[in-house]
This record gives structure tokens, sequence and C-alpha cells, in this order.
């Protein structure tokens, strides 16, 4: 007798049915799997969509971090995915870390470093080269706008210490934050690092546009100088 794995999903009691699930019981009751099998709407031949979805996340361990760094190269290459089905994805996720940074603007202020890690969430994550961003803040420590400054490799990239206050300076901005990722997420400050953030933090004070942070940013969490005393 087969299975219900072994079944379309239209052919699945209804509990068992993703879309149908979640109407029933709730978003939160949906298994990753399932809840990209609602996006690729479809499987294989020899697969329902949360077999396949499944045997995707176990490529990566099951760990939707790893997951979203997939290219749609990569997802494509899954029997029964596609460039669509890719990119529908690949959307999804995306707009999960945007919701988050977009949390932290509602708020309309920068208070601690994990404020600052949630808004750079969706430029600075995922990613196999490093990008140098700056955050500009006003007097009340409002975001004014944040800027990517320079990008380059997988071992670094150059922020021009000129290029960064004249910038601040054409925002009229009251002071600034500095965040940068680790492709490696290796967490730990490189000497250059640390050379850099020394540079532009008494170039900020010359100029009277301090630098309030540094944040190193990986995929699961950021190293802050300021709440580690270094700047």
């Amino acid at each position: 007798m087969p299975t219900k794995n072994n079944n379309p999903i239209h052919l699945w009691a209804e509990d068992d049915r993703p879309r149908e699930k979640l109407l029933l019981k709730g978003k939160g009751t949906l298994s990753n799997a399932e809840l990209i099998a609602i996006l690729i709407g479809s499987g294989n031949r020899d697969e329902s969509a949360v077999q396949l979805a499944q045997r995707m996340l176990d490529a990566v361990q099951n760990n939707l971090i790893e997951f979203s760094k997939l290219t749609v190269e990569e997802l494509s290459r899954y029997k029964g995915m596609g460039n669509a089905k890719s990119i529908s994805v690949i959307a999804a996720l995306e707009l999960g870390k945007r919701r988050v940074s977009e949390k932290v603007l509602k708020q309309n202020k920068i208070s601690s470093s994990r404020d600052v890690y949630d808004l750079f969430l969706a430029e600075l994550t995922d990613l196999y080269y490093e990008q140098f961003f700056i955050l500009l803040l006003d007097r009340a420590n409002k975001v004014i706008r944040k800027i990517n400054i320079s990008q380059g490799g997988v071992s670094g990239t150059v922020a021009d210490p000129k290029k960064i206050f004249k910038t601040a300076l054409d925002y009229n901005t009251s002071s600034i934050i500095l965040a940068h990722n680790h492709p490696s997420n290796n967490l730990k400050p490189s000497p250059a690092d640390i050379q850099l953030t020394k540079k532009l933090s008494a170039a900020g004070k010359v100029l009277e546009i301090p630098v309030l942070d540094h944040l190193i940013v990986g995929s699961e969490n950021y190293f802050s100088f300021a709440d580690e005393g270094l700047i």
C-alpha cells in the first residue's frame, strides 16, 4: 500500500498538505521544508515538493543560513526546480532578511550594536566577498542613510577615509558607524581592521563626526569594536 510520502500532495490528507496545513493550523506549524514546498509548488516525477525541498535542505545540513547562500544556478541543478522556482525561493529569503532591517528603521533610532547588525543583515550576510558600508546618523542617532563605500574580494576591501568623511559631510552627518563583512565568518578583527578603525576614529574626532562603532558582520553573529572597548 503506498504511503503518504510516496503520493502527490493533492492525494495527501488535507492536514498533510503544506498550503492546507498553513490554513488549518497556522504558519508556525510548518517545517522549513513545507514552507519551501509552498514556494516551489511542485516537485518532480520522483519526489513531492516537500521531499524535494527536504533534499535541498539536507544538502546544507538543514541550515537556512547556508541555504540562503545558494544561487539560482545551484538551486536549478535540482530536478524539478528550474530558474523560476529558484528565483521565487531566493526572493522569499531576501524578503525575510529585509524585514529585519525594516524593523530597525521603524524604531527610528540606533540604540545598540544589535540594531546595526539587524540593519545590515540583508546587505552584509550570505556573501562570498567583502563589502564596506557606513551608517550616517543625526544628533538623535536616527538613521540618515546607509551607504556602500566599497566592495572587494574574498580577503578584503578598501575603505578610503577621504571618501567616507566627504560623504558624511555631504549629508550633514553628526556621527557614523562602520560595518563590513567577513565572508569566512571569522569575526576576529584583523590587524588591518584595527588599524583602519583607529585611523577613522582619529579623523572623526578632528572633524567632530565621531565614529561610534565598527561592526564585523557574519552570517549568524557580529563583532562590535564599541562593545569590546576598542573604539
